[in-house]
């Protein structure tokens, strides 16, 4: 995906240390860079957050099933309001549905904002479960993809698999608490180090066995080998582990784990992961995730409050 230098940092609070960047398609992206210890070993120390796909809405067609109804009622001229963004069009077009709203008394989408404040006081959440966003994550642990796949109604995960990669690939995240600690800083670079070490020997020492006849793992082929290897030396790898994953969800589903994780109740690695999530979706649907706004927390992290909750 080509990128640009285009970004909008956060302005309020303006402490606000968060970037919000957009590819030269438009979609917004919170970039996260890998460091590495004095012996290599890579890790990172806050979550990427890419938003890869969004709703795409095409209203044209309509033309024909809003023509079916009598001219008197005007439902065509639904088609000529303004532009909105898609998955903002898409749940309002479905909630207008429901009481066929299609003729010129309508909520007009100059007046979209209002229409999904309506829809958010009153709770009609549904709607909004038309929009899936998904969205890549990274430089996250394995500790927080546990506590983010529990997040089940409305969501799709893609996580990456410890038995299929090489330790080639194996990145660690170090916890917020960490890093703005010398002493805890430097006991984590040993630790990754110490694990990174660990799970090279047993793999070798793995594979060395099972060449040399020992048959500790039931494999034949060499692809299928690799995996039985990887599979057994995972585990020492710790929680602090990186875990990738791919998460999609619809826009209501979004908006709960929002609320539930970017409060100053949610662990701090994840909240700091849902906060920007928050700033990614808003860049995308302003009128579908607007009503938020930003708190700083007392011990220096950034959460979300809305006057609408659980929609």
């Amino acid at each position: 995906m080509n990128t640009e230098e285009k970004s909008n940092d956060v302005a309020s609070p303006q402490a606000l240390k968060y970037s919000v960047k957009y590819t030269s398609s438009n979609y917004p992206y919170i970039p996260s860079y890998p460091l590495c210890t004095e012996s290599g070993t890579p890790y990172l120390t806050s979550p990427g957050v890419h938003l890869i796909s969004k709703p795409s809405t095409d209203l044209e067609s309509l033309r024909v099933f809003l023509a079916g109804y009598g001219e008197d009622l005007h439902f065509l001229q639904y088609l000529d309001d303004e532009n909105i963004e898609d998955g903002a069009q898409l749940c309002k077009l479905a909630g207008q549905l429901c009481y066929m709203s299609f003729a010129p008394r309508r909520t007009k989408n100059n007046e979209a904002s209002r229409y999904f404040d309506n829809i958010k006081q009153s709770g009609h959440g549904s709607v909004l479960e038309h929009a899936n966003f998904s969205l890549l994550f990274y430089g996250v642990s394995r500790s927080l993809t546990h506590e983010l796949v529990r997040h089940r109604a409305g969501f799709a995960f893609s996580q990456v698999s410890q038995r299929y990669c090489s330790g080639k690939v194996v990145r660690f995240v170090e916890r917020p608490e960490y890093s703005h600690d010398p002493e805890l800083h430097s006991l984590f670079l040993q630790r990754i180090d110490r694990a990174a070490k660990e799970y090279d020997e047993l793999a070798e020492n793995l594979l060395r066995k099972q060449k040399s006849g020992s048959e500790i793992l039931s494999a034949e082929a060499k692809t299928d080998l690799r995996k039985k290897v990887q599979q057994a030396a995972r585990s020492v790898l710790p929680n602090e582990t990186e875990a990738p994953i791919v998460v999609t969800a619809n826009a209501r589903a979004w908006r709960h784990f929002i609320e539930m994780r970017a409060n100053q109740h949610a662990e701090t690695e994840i909240r700091e992961l849902a906060f920007r999530v928050y700033l990614c979706l808003n860049a995308t649907e302003p009128i579908l995730f607007e009503d938020y706004e930003t708190v700083c927390l007392p011990d220096g992290t950034y959460g979300v409050d809305t006057p609408y909750r659980k929609v």
